[in-house]
């Protein structure tokens, strides 16, 4: 049986649902169907954004898509609202603005993120370091806090983590963003050991190359150096060439769509060829073959210029 009662949020009143609903319910004698799970996707305004938000539309969910400038032009089969994940207050207005409509929240996607061009570490700022972790990290900090004392009181819910192979194959020249990837799965899987008690669980999904505009939005490196020049662009090559033989986001959408609908779900899912066939060498490579194999792909062991070399001389 359904049991309402209306709880006051942040000022708003909305109807909180305390027992499951089953659709072979009845009440007196009247068939009571389950209403469609809530579920919010940031950065939801192209790529594996987009194409989860539609393959959970598909799949009965009632969905809502976040970008910076929530409603854009252009038609879509769920709604936008506006959420910048590096801003708080922007952040619980929105999840206030979805209480408000929907008065519950079932499934979390963060999605929202962005990388870098390849690139030498040395070769970003402190303050590009910041932006890529208040992004692709402190963001899913920011929605999760804002998102699971809902949760908790409804007693159930998904959190999934749109994290990448990188998060746990770093691959050099892209070490800030592997490293944010990094944090994703540590957070992730630490949370899920927290808030499994109150019926909410944590799921990080793992991409390989994805066809998006992500790369082609990618950020140059703030502070490049002469030095690393040719492996920037050796690297660039690979990646390219990777790109195009790389996975739909639709591939990503479905491993989304799996996790959210799992009974009990893993804590991690890769998605793609690519992906798995990283984690596989990951799980069962030798370390050694895994490093030389890496150094080969990208000739990181070709001499460099005699320019770009230094030697430190004893005075």
């Amino acid at each position: 049986m359904l049991s309402i009662s209306i709880k006051v949020v942040d000022g708003y009143d909305y109807v909180h649902h305390h027992s499951a609903i089953f659709s072979q319910s009845t009440r007196e004698g009247i068939p009571m169907t389950t209403p469609k799970p809530v579920a919010l996707v940031t950065g939801a305004s192209s790529g594996i954004g987009e194409a989860t938000a539609n393959a959970l539309v598909a799949a009965g969910y009632t969905v809502y898509g976040t970008s910076r400038k929530g409603n854009q032009s252009g038609q879509r089969n769920f709604s936008m609202l506006a959420l910048d994940v590096t801003d708080d207050a922007s952040v619980e207005a929105a999840i206030k603005e979805l209480l408000v409509l929907e008065g519950r929240i079932d499934l979390l996607v963060n999605n929202a993120g962005f990388g870098l061009a390849p690139a030498a570490a040395e070769e970003s700022s402190i303050e590009q370091a910041k932006a890529i972790f208040d992004t692709n990290f402190l963001g899913i900090v920011r929605t999760t806090r804002a998102v699971v004392p809902h949760m908790r009181r409804q007693g159930s819910g998904r959190i999934i983590n749109i994290g990448s192979i990188l998060g746990i194959v770093p691959v050099p020249f892209v070490a800030l963003y592997a490293a944010s990837k990094h944090a994703v799965e540590g957070y992730s899987e630490s949370l899920d050991h927290e808030l499994r008690t109150f019926g909410i669980r944590v799921t990080i999904i793992e991409p390989g190359y994805t066809k998006t505009s992500f790369e082609t939005n990618n950020l140059e490196a703030d502070a490049k150096l002469e030095l690393y020049q040719d492996v920037r662009a050796r690297v660039s090559k690979a990646v390219n060439h990777a790109m195009a033989n790389a996975d739909s986001p639709d591939v990503v959408a479905q491993v989304v769509l799996k996790a959210a609908r799992a009974e009990r779900p893993k804590l991690r899912y890769t998605a793609g060829k690519t992906a798995g066939q990283f984690q596989f060498m990951r799980r069962f490579a030798p370390a050694g073959f895994l490093d030389a194999a890496i150094r080969k792909n990208l000739k990181l062991d070709a001499k460099s210029p005699p320019q770009a070399r230094t030697s430190h001389q004893p005075g």
